[in-house]
């Protein structure tokens, strides 16, 4: 619509009209939706009441990650992905803006970058059932990391020596801010599609084997502390950056150090866990066969002819009642 646009119209006031009225447009068919199904579908009947998730506090919660080495590395893994994404994501973001100045090329190439991100995923999420089956549960824990750090690496080293490869660059027609920009969203495309269909089923896999006591409590604490602390953790080191350097590009050096720092911890909690997560499920399989073995066989006691061996049938008037002890003896033995 907006290369159709006659001169000295301000394509992105269309645009926005265009989105907004989509977003209305959307909030009134969720508003019926809601209305319908609360209306017309029938409530599913349970069959038993829900545990109910205990209350913790900061401080409990904490007390309950530092006391289980478990939850500690599952911690680890939701708080390192937070921090990580949050790094990435805003830096990225800052050279986008630099290479796409004007909000309409800006928003198109968000829109491009929404679509390829859905494609990724839902193409993640085909090969992650593949992936756990060949590889097994730690080599789908430690992808999502991976992603990251490659791409981490790719995306701070255009920013940080890109002048010496801008000649390289030039014959594919690119500049070093463009090729940082298609990199980071490389970056953030291949990362949310791994947290989407690896991360998030490796950490609710995590918490398969555990007790039930743990299990509860694991996953109060790691949602008090752990999910705003990966959120917010990323915002105060960039803020404290800042801060100290002046700017966000005085800091890039420094934020990518502290990236590889936070995914080499990531990588080095998901071996962690992976090492404690496979011997909990031996062990769980091993109690599940030794169930298995001692359920009972029922015994079918022999034919009465055949527990009398070498001896005379008892003679009642005689008063010899030795058959009847050989066969009583042998019934109790068997």
């Amino acid at each position: 619509m907006r290369k159709n646009l006659g001169p000295g119209v301000d394509g992105w006031a269309i645009s926005l009209r265009g989105m907004m009225s989509i977003v209305v447009l959307m909030g009134f068919t969720i508003c019926f939706l809601y209305w319908w199904v609360n209306k017309y579908v029938p409530l599913p009947k349970r069959s038993r009441k829900k545990k109910e998730k205990p209350k913790m506090g900061t401080m409990e919660s904490l007390k309950f990650l530092v006391s289980s080495p478990y939850i500690r590395d599952l911690a680890t893994l939701v708080v390192a992905y937070g921090i990580s994404i949050n790094l990435v994501e805003v830096t990225w973001k800052s050279k986008l803006k630099a290479q796409f100045p004007s909000p309409n090329e800006y928003s198109s190439f968000m829109g491009d970058f929404s679509t390829c991100t859905g494609i990724a995923t839902f193409t993640m999420m085909l090969l992650s059932q593949f992936i756990f089956d060949k590889y097994g549960w730690g080599v789908a824990a430690t992808i999502t990391p991976t992603v990251l750090l490659l791409t981490g690496v790719g995306f701070f080293s255009l920013l940080l020596f890109g002048d010496p490869l801008a000649p390289a660059l030039a014959k594919f027609g690119m500049t070093p801010l463009l090729a940082a920009v298609y990199v980071g969203a490389m970056q953030n495309i291949f990362s949310k599609s791994a947290k989407y269909s690896l991360f998030d089923p490796c950490k609710e896999m995590a918490y398969i084997p555990l007790d039930e006591d743990t299990k509860v409590k694991g996953k109060a604490a790691i949602d008090v502390v752990c999910n705003p602390l990966g959120k917010s953790g990323g915002a105060l080191i960039q803020q404290f950056m800042i801060l100290t350097f002046g700017s966000l590009a005085n800091s890039t050096p420094y934020l990518g150090g502290i990236l590889l720092i936070i995914v080499f911890a990531w990588l080095s909690a998901a071996k962690s866990l992976d090492t404690q997560f496979t011997a909990l499920r031996k062990e769980e399989e091993h109690e599940k066969e030794m169930e298995r073995a001692a359920v009972k066989i029922p015994v079918v006691s022999e034919p009465e002819s055949d527990s009398i061996v070498g001896g005379s049938l008892p003679n009642p008037e005689s008063g010899d009642l030795t058959g009847s002890s050989s066969e009583t003896s042998t019934k109790e033995t068997i």
